[in-house]
């Protein structure tokens, strides 16, 4: 049995795959000069893989308990910084700066992350359509759900794709690496896992009014059985709405779920917005 013994408290779960550590790593294209962010290292089985390949690793944990661990098992090694906090509370840059310079700036994150946060976690990691992040990182590989993962990744058409997909694969691409089973975990979750990798990018053709976009997207897979017209009924002009569908050769009875990424920008920078939304 691990000790210390997983909290439900952080919803815990201890990594005991080799393999699936293994996968993480090779995911991360890991360089000496690297500058790794892990998030919710816990008892520091993949964080001992970082340290040996990247520059320096930055561990933010919120369990006091494990930090002390942590810090007892690690702390004397120079490329490890361990922050005991709250990260989606922590200003990461404004404690960076008062580091030594090789913890400045991380420009990979590798994580296996608490899974019921994963959706403010990836907010802040990767910003959002109107708010995309000042400096972003190279690459987010992180352990995540299954099914989160699916989403994340999933194509247009297919039955995982929603307004998350369109969301994070507007503001990064996004590749399936792998499935990781629950036995693979201490104690065992009641889902199964998978490793996603998350390149930040500026999207070839951006949105001319990128919280107009969020606002259509958002409406637009309210109801996903609905044809898409009928769900931006509120928002748009009908008649317009199948006018432009038409000019981008989509057809006016397409579902929220059947438009790319390109295809939601395309149909939003063509929509002129009702009077009385505001974007």
């Amino acid at each position: 049995m691990p000790s210390p013994y997983p909290r439900k408290q952080f919803a815990q779960h201890w990594l005991q795959s080799d393999k699936a550590l293994n996968e993480i790593v090779n995911a991360a294209a890991l360089s000496p000069g690297d500058r790794i962010l892990e998030i919710g290292p816990g008892t520091g089985i993949l964080t001992r893989q970082l340290l040996s390949r990247a520059e320096s690793v930055v561990a933010v944990e919120i369990d006091r308990n494990l930090s002390q661990k942590l810090a007892k098992k690690l702390g004397d090694i120079p490329n490890f910084l361990l922050l005991c906090a709250d990260f989606l509370d922590l200003d990461l840059e404004s404690v960076l700066t008062q580091t030594p310079e090789h913890f400045h700036h991380p420009n990979k994150v590798v994580a296996n992350i608490p899974y019921n946060i994963t959706g403010p976690i990836l907010e802040k990691l990767l910003g959002t359509i109107s708010q995309p992040p000042q400096i972003p990182y190279q690459s987010v590989v992180l352990l995540i759900q299954k099914e989160v993962a699916e989403r994340i990744t999933g194509a247009p058409g297919s039955r995982t794709y929603g307004a998350l997909s369109v969301r994070v694969q507007y503001v990064a691409e996004c590749e399936y690496i792998c499935t990781v089973p629950a036995k693979a975990f201490y104690p065992v979750p009641k889902v199964d896992s998978a490793v996603v990798r998350l390149s930040p990018r500026p999207l070839a053709l951006p949105a001319d009014r990128p919280r107009w976009l969020e606002t259509l997207v958002k409406v637009g897979f309210s109801s996903k059985r609905k044809m898409l017209r009928n769900n931006l009924k509120g928002l748009v002009d009908r008649d317009q709405l199948t006018q432009f569908l038409e000019q981008l050769n989509i057809n006016p009875q397409v579902r929220a779920e059947d438009l790319s990424v390109s295809q939601w920008v395309a149909l939003s920078n063509l929509l002129t917005l009702e009077p009385s939304v505001t974007p």
